[in-house]
């Protein structure tokens, strides 16, 4: 394990806000104080950091309390105290953490791809706990398929260890509350980093609660089927890397403006101040920003007015829109929200509010955006979305004289699955594979569900062979995976068909998807379950596709 550099940062930052404090107990420099704890609270909730977060989220909360305004600072000794042991002990909590939590770094991305990577990786260990079951052989057999370790053993974990931060999947088999309950509690004083998902829990209103408040991150009712309980475990420990949030300040005042992009800085959006609302348009398509922060009240122009311009372009009428402004007339405040707006902030505000108000509506804007994107099923890109991020990757891998193989992969026999078994146990497997292909793919790989059992691939800068190779692999882990279903259980394959090119065009595209689409149906003539390669060809010598067989 290294260290984890950013949260070192994250805790240097933090203690030197509060050693400010203590030193000039002015109200400014608690404000200082308050979105540095928040910046962290939002950070540690972004990696899953649970364990950590409950400590951190306590402090916040106890500084939020004492907010006031400058009249409540400096603040007196009895919170000060507390604050102070808050403070104290969530550094403790980071600096174990940071000295050694943080995952081994990636191989680099021209070594990745020819074995399996661990779904869980680096410092995060799934432990399964409890009395045994007659199912933890199974479910163990199950997370093999997918590169995941897993120690299993009882309730006797060792004694405190605040650097670790394992999963653990506590199997609580339907069992009485007595039996569990301070259990958990011990498992998680003794675990304040690790992420703890509850098995077999009564489905009961009262043995959830209570088994949330012990310490759980999320709670699995009894009779939940095994393949649900790996895919929330892989689900809980995706390791996506969301872009950065985006926001486009339109303020006059330069003060202001600077002040409101300090505050969001600290949490880690990025930034763009526009003091002219005219110049919006332009800056909206350069920019792409995921909120506006707009003033109501400029010269020549408010945000009333700014935002009605905005709204008349279609592309950007789901952006939403903040206003910043002083008025406190309710009917002023409900009219211009009618008018384009989504959120009325009244200065002077909260910062802490406003970043809770700002990412609330980008964590909504982005919903939406992936709903139009992504494949409500497995979460990966859709089919539209897919073409068109391959498009991108040629035009890149054009530009930087790198190859591009492109995959078609088809589950083999899979209507026999909905008709033998139901469509439920159908979509189960395409999930399956969506999360295999997830986890066992580089993070900057292209992975879409084409429709219905067929899916994408897109990889850069990677030989033909070596894409054989790694799909190869996934495609005999993949009909390792048992599915259980009444009476028994069943497994299944996939064909899969490569193309590739080099110097392709983006124009291209739908002729190396008819290379690759035609040699999976080659896979697929030559008797399923296995990987052809078409030929490397440039994109003006890639002939079109022979008819494809019923």
């Amino acid at each position: 394990m290294v260290a984890n550099p950013a949260l070192q940062h994250k805790e240097t930052a933090l203690q030197a806000a509060w050693s400010r404090y203590r030193g000039q107990p002015r109200f400014d420099n608690f404000v200082e104080f308050a979105l540095l704890l928040n910046s962290l609270t939002e950070y540690l909730i972004d990696k899953s950091m649970t364990g950590l977060l409950h400590a951190c989220r306590q402090l916040e909360q106890q500084a939020l309390a004492l907010f006031g305004d400058e009249s409540s600072h400096p603040i007196a000794s009895g919170p000060m105290g507390e604050l102070e042991r808050g403070v104290a002990r969530v550094g403790e909590l980071l600096r174990n953490y940071a000295a050694g939590g943080e995952p081994v770094p990636e191989r680099r991305e021209q070594d990745r791809g020819c074995t399996a990577e661990p779904a869980i990786s680096g410092a995060h260990r799934l432990q399964l706990v409890g009395e045994a079951g007659a199912h933890w052989g199974e479910l163990i057999s199950q997370f093999g398929y997918f590169g995941v370790r897993v120690e299993k053993g009882g309730w006797d974990v060792p004694p405190l260890d605040e650097a670790d931060d394992s999963l653990f999947l506590v199997d609580l088999g339907g069992q009485p509350m007595s039996r569990w309950l301070e259990p958990l509690r011990q498992l998680r004083a003794r675990r304040p980093l690790a992420q703890i998902i509850c098995l077999g829990v009564p489905p009961e209103f009262l043995a959830l609660d209570q088994a949330l408040r012990a310490g759980a991150d999320r709670c699995l009712p009894v009779g939940t089927p095994l393949q649900r309980v790996v895919g929330q475990v892989l689900e809980s420990n995706g390791s996506v890397e969301h872009d950065p949030y985006r926001v486009l300040v339109v303020e006059d005042s330069r003060t202001a403006a600077m002040a409101i992009c300090r505050s969001l800085r600290e949490n880690g959006i990025v930034t763009q101040v526009i003091h002219d609302p005219s110049l919006s348009l332009g800056v909206i398509r350069q920019f792409q920003p995921d909120l506006i922060l707009m003033d109501m009240y400029m010269p020549y122009c408010t945000g009333v007015e700014a935002a009605r311009v905005i709204r008349q372009h279609n592309e950007f009428l789901s952006i939403p829109i903040v206003y910043l402004s002083g008025e406190t007339d309710i009917a002023l405040q409900v009219d211009a929200l009618r008018l384009g707006g989504d959120h009325f902030l009244t200065k002077p505000f909260n910062p802490v509010v406003m970043n809770a108000v700002v990412k609330s509506k980008i964590e909504r804007y982005r919903a939406l955006r992936r709903s139009m994107l992504n494949d409500s099923l497995t979460g990966l890109l859709n089919h539209t979305s897919t073409k068109q991020a391959i498009a991108a990757a040629l035009e890149l891998s054009r530009q930087e004289a790198r190859n591009v193989v492109v995959a078609m992969i088809d589950i083999d026999h899979f209507k026999s699955v909905n008709d033998n078994h139901g469509h439920p146990v159908g979509d189960q497997v395409i999930r399956s594979l969506a999360w295999l292909l997830r986890q066992r793919l580089r993070r900057g790989d292209i992975v879409g569900r084409y429709g219905g059992e067929e899916f994408v691939v897109g990889l850069v800068g990677v030989q033909p062979e070596k894409a054989k190779e790694i799909l190869d692999a996934i495609r005999r882990d993949f009909a390792r995976i048992a599915f259980s279903v009444p009476g028994g259980e069943f497994r299944v394959t996939y064909s899969a068909g490569l193309a590739s090119c080099h110097n392709c065009q983006p124009r291209c595209l739908e002729n190396l998807l008819e290379a690759a689409d035609e040699a999976l149906y080659q896979a697929k003539r030559g008797g399923r379950n296995q990987v052809v390669v078409a030929d490397q060809l440039s994109c003006c010598n890639l002939a079109p596709g022979l008819a494809q067989p019923a």
